[in-house]
């Protein structure tokens, strides 16, 4: 079983940039964020594979948010830029155990608590 932690969110203003990180205690495949915003439904944001970097975005935050991990230390971060407020929402780590990279949160098999990034206007 493996556990994901989140670390990086807080409250910034509209335009800053903020940096996630997700530390997962064993060797992961494809990984992945997902955000909640209050009375929405979890929605992709981006997603990268072990073996090649290949990098998914959704169309909201392509351009501003980019994927990276670091295979040696099983950690991936989200560096998100020019944020908006409608970026406001709980940011969620997740990974597979295959690595075929899936926009679709189903495929995930483990998930990290959250951490909760706010943008104001």
């Amino acid at each position: 079983q493996v556990q994901l932690v989140e670390s990086g969110g807080g409250l910034v203003q509209a335009g800053d940039s903020l940096r996630l990180s997700c530390a997962a205690s064993g060797r992961t495949y494809a990984m992945g964020w997902f955000r909640q915003a209050p009375g929405k439904e979890r929605e992709f944001v981006a997603a990268i594979s072990r073996s090649y970097g290949i990098t998914y975005y959704a169309d909201s935050v392509k351009g501003r948010f980019t994927i990276s991990r670091n295979n040696a230390e099983n950690t991936v971060d989200l560096q998100m830029n020019s944020l908006k407020p409608e970026d406001t929402a709980v940011y969620y780590c997740a990974a597979k155990d295959s690595d075929y990279v899936s926009r679709a949160s189903g495929p995930y098999d483990y998930w990290g608590q959250g951490t909760q990034v706010t943008v104001s206007s």
